[in-house]
């Protein structure tokens, strides 16, 4: 098919490194992208309504925990990288990249009004030329039914006069390992044009881009990807409480299980999931799901197995504390260790340790918490601040619960200064005392 004059163009100006980038929502996905083409030579703007976000990276401070303040120090002093909180910036770029929070209403059921409000505003100031990219996790067809018609109310055609794409995130906050570098790109297009746009963008920042055949197949594989998980954590979960009825550690049949080289890969129980993602995305597709009259059957059996966990978390506390120490939770002193929900990342949300807080504070535990990126914590009523770790501190307590396994942890210490432990990540699989006790 004959290459349109736009195409042409937007195509040279990404080849030449000339195309000037926007990335809406500068979380953490949007910054950690926003500095992958800063890098790259690109000049990159980040638009974010959050005026400490700009006020932060006006200063050239960084607030991801996946991104030093000397990186965005580097990008701003070679002037590839602004932050301003300013929409009309729009009409200058070439492309735009869309990443912002795509979360659940109080009823459970998914909430694109910022994809909506990000959609408007970039259909309020499209010029022509450029390529729009979304990468907030959402259900299939969004790209096509949302943001397709909202951006062709400007006259413009799709696939000729402006391109428009589905790639989503596969950011992993706290991920030495991968990082935007090396972790393939998946990118499918409303048109052909549009997707091959997209790919020779992204090929600058990744090693590997891969090409599906359309936007609603790209918004799948992202909800595949964490629809896979929610599902084998459930399941791990619950044959975790199985196997403590049945006197078994289920850690280590896990690891004995792993050493079969096909056919099995090791998921781990844990006081449950939390962040954005594995228990978030899923339910956007069976939400789309019950739309067309399909039911699925697995997400729901999975969130719900994972939703009970902080609770049985909380009955299993109960149990160790009466049987070990004789003592009843209410009025008993009770420390967490890690408020955010997974391992080396300040990230609270959906975090199971919050449950887990306010269960044991239902039944009138005294609870305190320890958590090195967490410095203070403001969740519904209450309001905290997290307590020094100190041998003096573990002492005082009845019971040391560990809730997110962070690498800060002095675990010896921890495990000499305690009365009772309770282990919910495996942690502290190294020790053996009588004082220690396992999810």
């Amino acid at each position: 098919m004959k290459k349109s004059k736009d195409e042409k163009s937007l195509f040279s100006k990404i080849k030449s490194k000339q195309a000037k980038i926007a990335v809406i929502g500068l979380g953490y996905v949007g910054l950690p992208l926003a500095h992958a083409f800063a890098r790259q030579g690109y000049a990159v703007t980040g638009i974010d309504i959050d005026s400490k976000r700009i006020a932060l990276l006006e200063k050239g401070q960084s607030y991801i925990s996946d991104l030093k303040s000397r990186d965005i120090q580097r990008i701003i002093a070679h002037h590839k990288f602004k932050a301003v909180s300013d929409y009309d910036v729009l009409e200058a770029m070439d492309v735009v990249i869309v990443c912002v929070p795509t979360p659940l209403n109080r009823v459970k059921d998914p909430d694109i009004s910022y994809i909506v409000s990000a959609a408007n505003a970039i259909a309020k100031r499209l010029h022509g030329g450029e390529l729009v990219i979304l990468e907030s996790t959402t259900y299939p067809g969004t790209t096509e039914e949302v943001i397709l018609p909202c951006l062709e109310k400007s006259g413009l055609k799709v696939g000729k006069n402006f391109f428009l794409c589905f790639s989503p995130e596969r950011i992993d906050p706290g991920n030495k390992k991968y990082h935007t570098g090396n972790i393939p790109k998946v990118v499918g297009g409303i048109t052909p044009a549009c997707r091959d746009l997209a790919a020779a963008l992204y090929s600058n920042i990744t090693s590997q881009v891969v090409k599906v055949s359309s936007s609603r197949t790209a918004e799948m594989a992202k909800l595949l990807e964490n629809t896979f998980r929610i599902v084998n954590i459930g399941l791990v979960n619950e044959l975790a409480k199985a196997a403590g009825h049945l006197k078994i550690n289920i850690w280590e049949a896990i690891d004995a299980a792993k050493t079969k080289p096909f056919g099995f890969m090791p998921f781990y129980p844990g006081p449950g999931i939390g962040g954005h993602c594995i228990g978030v995305d899923p339910i956007y597709l069976s939400w789309k799901a019950r739309l067309h009259g399909a039911d699925l059957h697995f997400i729901e059996l999975a969130r719900r197995m994972n939703a009970e966990m902080p609770d049985y978390v909380v009955s299993q506390a109960v149990y160790h504390l009466n049987r070990h120490l004789g003592k009843a939770m209410s009025r008993s002193k009770v420390l967490l260790l890690g408020l955010s929900y997974k391992k080396d990342v300040a990230d609270t949300r959906e975090s199971p340790a919050l449950d887990i807080l306010e269960g044991l504070r239902r039944l009138g535990a005294f609870v305190q918490y320890h958590d090195p990126f967490v410095p203070s914590l403001k969740h519904n009523a209450m309001v905290l601040e997290s307590q020094p770790l100190t041998p003096s501190l573990l002492r005082r307590q009845d019971l040391v619960m560990i809730t997110t396994d962070h690498s800060a942890f002095n675990y010896r210490n921890i495990v000499r200064h305690t009365r009772l432990i309770f282990d919910t990540r495996n942690v502290l699989k190294a020790f053996q005392a009588p004082h220690i006790a396992r999810l």
